[in-house]
């Protein structure tokens, strides 16, 4: 169980760590935003897909330590 602790943490730090990063290079991007400065489909999408990397990476987290614990 402590390796798959330590692969679930490795998962959730990876993933904290590098979408945030990808976000603000891509909402800098000249295709996040329309004339009129509205978020566009391009923008949409990026935070939909990161947003669901992030919602892995808690999940890899609290299965890390539900697996530490016991838990599992």
């Amino acid at each position: 169980m402590t390796l798959l602790a330590v692969i679930l943490f490795l998962n959730a730090a990876f993933n904290a760590i590098a979408w945030p990063q990808f976000l603000r290079r891509v909402a800098k991007d000249p295709r996040a935003k329309d004339a009129n400065g509205r978020a566009t489909k391009f923008l949409i999408v990026h935070i939909v897909l990161i947003s669901i990397a992030l919602t892995l990476a808690l999940l890899s987290l609290l299965a890390g330590i539900a697996a530490l614990t016991g838990a599992l």
